[in-house]
């Protein structure tokens, strides 16, 4: 049996990881409540800027989704959105599968946004060309560096953790050009044309400038759709760590008392037999 003292250290271990993982499981519960607003007013922008693109009549075929491609143009990009740090359970690791299932290294090149996901990818051998820090939550997200480098290509595709509840995140798949090109194929009949409205800029300039702000909106949406569902499996993956360690504190516990009783019941014998050897040694000296 092991000495009460060595039980003791370890039991205040355990509640120093009973701490923390309380400390990380509120810093999560703070930040959900924090980014889900952000998240509904983005889709709340995206839908108005939306509407106001799908009144525009454009040449589909001259819009920035139907552009030549540069030397990358014959190959695909995705972009995946994974943590900037660890502690939020297996999800990174469920977005990487999904994504392998889809990934051909000749036909495809991967960006990816988050330390955490490049650090995945290169522990199994994956090769990205291209890493971006995940931009902070709390300011605004500038996006634009990540659209920039995967403009050349014919598609792009982004993985991202999307929160449903606070037990269930899902990843998703989408594809972003061919997000924009339904808007541009969707347009409703009633709709502003060039010949009977003035636009200046262009009515051209006008529409690249509106689908280059919602490949903005989107990527970032998908950022915070992602960072919403991390705060959720790490506040997840904290409340199971925490009740993991008040399990164990409980076991701990029950075996300090055993060790504690033991070693009492151990000094007591070592007290009764010492007093039977002076009484021995008493009565053997009269």
């Amino acid at each position: 049996m092991r000495r009460a003292s060595a039980i003791e250290k370890e039991s205040l271990q355990i509640e120093t990881v009973e701490d923390l993982t309380g400390v990380f499981e509120s810093i999560a519960s703070t930040q959900i409540a924090k980014i889900k607003g952000k998240v509904e007013m983005s889709k709340s922008f995206f839908q108005l800027l939306w509407q106001r693109y799908s009144a525009i009549r454009v040449d589909p075929n001259s819009r920035i989704t139907s552009r030549d491609f540069g030397e990358d143009g014959t190959k695909k990009v995705f972009i995946m959105i994974s943590a900037e740090a660890g502690l939020s359970g297996d999800i990174d690791d469920r977005l990487i599968e999904t994504m392998m299932q889809d990934y051909d290294q000749k036909t495809t090149d991967i960006v990816v946004l988050g330390t955490h996901g490049a650090t995945q990818l290169t522990q199994r051998g994956i090769p990205f060309i291209r890493f971006f820090q995940v931009p902070e939550s709390d300011s605004y997200i500038d996006v634009s560096p990540v659209i920039e480098s995967v403009m050349p290509y014919s598609s792009i595709i982004i993985y991202y953790e999307e929160y449903v509840s606070l037990g269930v995140q899902e990843i998703k798949k989408m594809d972003l050009l061919s997000h924009m090109r339904a808007l541009s194929e969707d347009a409703d009949e009633d709709v502003m044309t060039d010949k009977d409205t003035i636009f200046e800029p262009s009515l051209d300039e006008i529409a690249d400038q509106m689908e280059m702000t919602m490949m903005n909106m989107a990527l970032s949406q998908a950022i915070l759709e992602s960072s919403l569902a991390q705060d959720a499996s790490r506040f997840n993956a904290m409340a199971v760590a925490k009740k993991r360690a008040q399990d164990l504190l409980g076991l701990y516990k029950l075996e300090f008392h055993r060790a504690k009783r033991g070693e009492s019941d151990r000094r007591m014998r070592e007290v009764m037999v010492s007093l039977k050897k002076k009484k021995r040694h008493t009565v053997g000296s009269k």
